[in-house]
């Protein structure tokens, strides 16, 4: 995959998608966040290789993993362009201590260009718990709009969470 810098337009962010190397992947499991935020921390790296979870697995990893670095190629977050029937689902992690900077709006909308760049005719969602508002600002500000509202299992058990899809004319640029 090559590099892909976004463009200087309204709406768009000035971070650059990479692919997601071994050492990105392993910088990311180093991450720790604050509490609440700390279940979106990664196991060992070592762990995550050996299971080959996730990024943990090269396949996955080149399929479905990016890496999203500054001007100056310092990791600033990742995403996950999951695919789906239609659909691609986005996830993505910032790097802690870029959280509360402004970024998530940018990350969220580069990456939901970067998953129609690959799949044009999908619609581009993702989901967020509903007590992480933080980030549903983040996802609203790059043009998310919340179409649903569920509880589905996690690893701590029943949770309830918003679909949000991407509609790029609410994008509201900074």
């Amino acid at each position: 995959m090559p590099h892909i810098k976004s463009q200087s337009q309204p709406c768009e962010p000035q971070l650059t998608v990479v692919p997601m190397d071994a050492a990105h992947a392993r910088h990311v499991c180093s991450w720790r966040y604050e509490s609440p935020y700390n279940l979106y921390g990664w196991p060992a790296w070592e762990q995550m290789e050996r299971d080959e979870f996730e990024f943990g697995s090269a396949a996955i990893r080149e399929s479905q993993y990016v890496s999203i670095v500054t001007d100056k190629q310092e990791l600033a977050g990742f995403g996950q362009l999951f695919p789906m029937a239609g659909v691609t689902r986005l996830g993505m992690g910032l790097r802690p201590d870029f959280c509360g900077q402004g970024l998530g709006a940018q990350l969220a909308l580069l990456l939901a260009h970067e998953a129609l760049k690959r799949k044009p005719d999908h619609e581009v969602d993702l989901e967020v718990l509903t007590w992480n508002e933080r980030a549903i600002r983040a996802y609203t500000k790059a043009g998310f709009l919340i179409t649903d509202t569920y509880f589905r299992p996690t690893p701590e058990g029943e949770a309830e969470f918003h679909c949000m899809v991407f509609q790029p004319q609410h994008c509201r640029p900074e």
